[in-house]
């Protein structure tokens, strides 16, 4: 189940095991020590695939839109979910939503390097050069809005 709601939406058990799985993932599995709970979590629009059964977390990105464009970023799935065709749900909800609900507006993102092909398949196009954030090697990528 895709599940999308904004912060204020979220209760504090959902809210925690977002945060949770997010330092699981990108601070201690990545060993990259940095804030990862920000100010963007106040206003953000929290997107999450949930396991039908167990209502469990399986995946999760957040959305956030600027005043001339949206990104997305946090984009995860938890370990023993993987490899099962996950991310490609994710992003293809994550996109779906953005075209929906800010229409007309690019979408600008900060990917680490090694899925610049995954976000390829989704239509971005890398737009500068490979860049240390937090010691891993990322780049910006864009996908411009479709014109109807």
């Amino acid at each position: 189940m895709i599940d999308i709601r904004q912060t204020n939406e979220l209760t504090p058990r959902e809210l925690v095991t977002i945060f949770k799985e997010r330092i699981r993932v990108f601070v201690v599995e990545q060993t990259c020590y940095y804030q990862e709970v920000d100010d963007e979590d106040y206003q953000c629009f929290h997107v999450r695939i949930l396991d039908d059964q167990t209502n469990e977390l399986m995946a999760y990105a957040r959305i956030m839109p600027k005043k001339d464009y949206v990104t997305f970023g946090r984009v995860l799935v938890v370990e023993k979910f993987r490899r099962q065709g996950l991310g490609n749900q994710l992003l293809k909800a994550v996109l779906d939503y953005i075209s929906t609900h800010f229409p007309g507006l690019d979408v600008e993102i900060e990917a680490q390097a090694y899925l610049t092909k995954f976000y390829g398949s989704f239509g971005f196009k890398q737009t500068s050069e490979i860049y240390l954030l937090d010691n891993i090697p990322h780049c910006q990528m864009k996908l411009a809005a479709s014109v109807d």
